[in-house]
């Protein structure tokens, strides 16, 4: 039965993303002289409706749970309003168009070395093949597989410093609502989609199966960092990362520090840094349930004698020029 869902749902989709592509994209691309990425722009287009799928759930589903359960009144709506641009940005695939200018040549010719040394990638599906036979098996073992890694460069932009300086914005949100998710600094998205392409690149992964991974992945995080009074049952919050959990990385001076020995001040570190699953957290002892919801936003924002009063940006260009200057220590 899952087969003949799939079937149906990958033909219904295959004829919107034909319809899209030949009436609206490549016409466009033809007409700004681009004919050669005929090919990169029918994945362009798969980007594009993927994030039309996912804007409109935010919408019609997300959007009425926060008016419903919602953790805190919104009081900011200028900073919402920011968050939707960046949201936009990411979800419709612009960054990833500017991204595919930047570094497809790059890739292509770090790949053509590879395979000239004899590199050959190391499908999934080549380590079990009886287990992956299926493609729901095979998609949810790269899905584990990406969340896996995702722990791991989460928890490293919460360690190194200068990481951080470039991360904190995405922690700076004192209004967190389900677009929050994308309020990331520019370089730092740039470092992890090349970070995720290489791995998806070493493993094998489809591009219409990357899509998906990554668009499934994006919905739950919105829902994640929805203004959402919601957990999942005491065995839910341990199978998938929800509100309250996640609410707990972004809580002021939990959720992005780790008290020192006695008599020393808080250091970089927190908790909850899974994205989709709380294993990892739980597996490698940085996980926190409690029933509370926290203030969000990170504790220099506070006034003294909390913080300092750092000022983090109120638009957009003002948030990536200071996370530059936060980078190379001038602010």
């Amino acid at each position: 039965m899952w087969d003949a869902f799939t079937n149906w749902m990958s033909g219904w989709i295959g004829q919107v993303e034909g319809a899209v592509f030949q009436d609206v994209v490549l016409p466009v691309v033809y007409h700004l002289g681009f004919g050669g990425y005929a090919e990169e722009a029918f994945t362009g287009t798969e980007w594009l409706l993927a994030g039309i799928v996912q804007i409109i759930v935010m919408i019609l589903i997300l959007g009425p749970l926060e008016k419903l359960r919602p953790v805190e009144a919104v009081t900011d709506r200028r900073a919402i309003r920011v968050d939707i641009l960046y949201t936009v940005i990411h979800r419709l695939g612009l960054f990833r168009l500017a991204m595919f200018f930047l570094l497809d040549p790059l890739s292509d010719l770090i790949e053509g070395h590879l395979r000239l040394l004899g590199w050959q990638r190391v499908n999934v599906e080549d380590w079990w093949p009886a287990l992956t036979a299926s493609p729901l098996v095979s998609f949810l073992i790269y899905l584990v597989l990406f969340d896996l890694v995702d722990y791991w460069y989460h928890r490293f932009s919460h360690t190194y410093r200068w990481w951080w300086s470039l991360h904190a914005l995405h922690h700076s949100q004192r209004q967190m609502t389900l677009w929050s998710d994308n309020r990331n600094h520019l370089l730092d998205d740039i470092l992890r989609d090349t970070v995720f392409a290489v791995i998806a690149l070493a493993v094998g992964v489809e591009p219409s199966q990357y899509i998906l991974l990554v668009a499934l992945s994006q919905l739950l995080q919105s829902l994640q960092h929805a203004n959402l009074r919601v957990h999942f049952g005491a065995l839910g919050e341990r199978l998938l990362v929800s509100p309250r959990f996640h609410r707990t990385h972004h809580a002021v001076g939990l959720g992005h520090e780790t008290a020192g020995k006695a008599g020393k001040p808080m250091r970089l570190g927190g908790c909850n840094f899974g994205v989709l699953f709380p294993w990892w957290d739980m597996m490698f002892g940085t996980a926190v349930f409690t029933d509370r919801y926290y203030q969000t936003g990170v504790r220099d924002q506070m006034p003294p004698p909390t913080g300092r009063n750092r000022d983090y940006g109120r638009g957009f260009f003002a948030q990536q020029w200071y996370g530059v200057k936060r980078l190379l220590r001038l602010h």
